[in-house]
């Protein structure tokens, strides 16, 4: 974490989420901008699809690990409602999901495997361009999300919570870090903020508050525009 390779994903990631929206909305016309989105979104969603399918070709699919029930990976398998159908309500509750959750496993991310390996470009794919598809829809479909948007967006994320709850059970899984915090691949603990939440259950409860302040957080751009359109 924070080491050279990591720097340069955040980096590399930090001007794509900047050029690739500029260059289509200054440059391409409705049409292609349309294309150029679908494109984004079946590479979110293809991605994770590719994954699994490679650990069941190789023989090492297991049901407690590759299944959508990590928030990242649900999200991946929908952002193509967004991208290609322009669905509010799939982004409304994505924009939120992505620039907390997505955010925070960018900044503290789940694997040991070091470029080109698979699965670190599997996993900067998975993350950071479902915040580039995000972005994307924002600039270039001048979708935004509202005050209503953020409340749906937590109520879908506890929904999520209470589904994966028998999941973890009937596999024996941890799924969503439901029932012990975070490991990378190898089965080893990777320092995240659900650290200085507290010890296991009581770091759920408390995650419950910081998922609603880091909500707070992702409408701020989203109110201060459209205050600036107001005024």
């Amino acid at each position: 974490m924070f080491g050279s390779q990591h720097l340069w994903a955040l980096s590399i990631s930090l001007v794509l989420f900047i050029a690739i929206p500029i260059y289509a909305k200054q440059k391409l016309n409705p049409s292609q901008q349309d294309r150029f989105g679908a494109v984004i979104g079946f590479l979110v969603m293809g991605n994770y699809i590719v994954w699994v399918g490679l650990e069941l070709i190789a023989g090492t699919f297991d049901l407690k690990l590759h299944l959508p029930f990590h928030l990242c990976r649900f999200a991946n398998l929908i952002i193509p409602f967004v991208m290609l159908k322009k669905n509010f309500r799939v982004y409304e509750v994505l924009y939120f999901w992505g620039f907390s959750g997505m955010f925070q496993a960018a900044i503290t991310p789940d694997i040991s495997q070091a470029f080109p390996h698979f699965h670190f470009i599997r996993f900067w794919i998975g993350h950071n361009g479902l915040i580039l598809a995000l972005i994307y829809a924002t600039v270039v479909y001048e979708m935004k999300p509202t005050i209503i948007s953020l409340k749906r967006a937590f109520i879908g994320l506890n929904a999520f919570f209470l589904l994966t709850i028998p999941v973890n059970l009937i596999l024996d899984a941890n799924y969503f870090w439901i029932r012990g915090k975070p490991v990378n691949d190898l089965g080893e603990h990777i320092p995240s903020l659900l650290d200085y939440l507290g010890p296991w259950p009581w770091y759920i409860l408390s995650a419950e508050f910081v998922a609603l302040a880091h909500f707070a957080v992702a409408y701020l751009p989203i109110y201060f525009i459209k205050k600036r359109n107001v005024t």
